[in-house]
């Protein structure tokens, strides 16, 4: 077994990591999008 298999860093699960991930990206991406659609409609 290699060595840093035994001695892990964190025992977290990954889905919970990459699902935070995936929905603080979606909300930026969004966010993003929404202000164009606010200022396109301003204009």
């Amino acid at each position: 077994m290699n060595h840093f298999e035994k001695d892990v860093q964190s025992k977290r699960n990954d889905l919970i990591d990459s699902g935070v991930g995936f929905v603080v990206s979606f909300v930026f991406f969004t966010l993003i999008f929404a202000i164009g659609v606010i200022l396109k409609a301003i204009a």
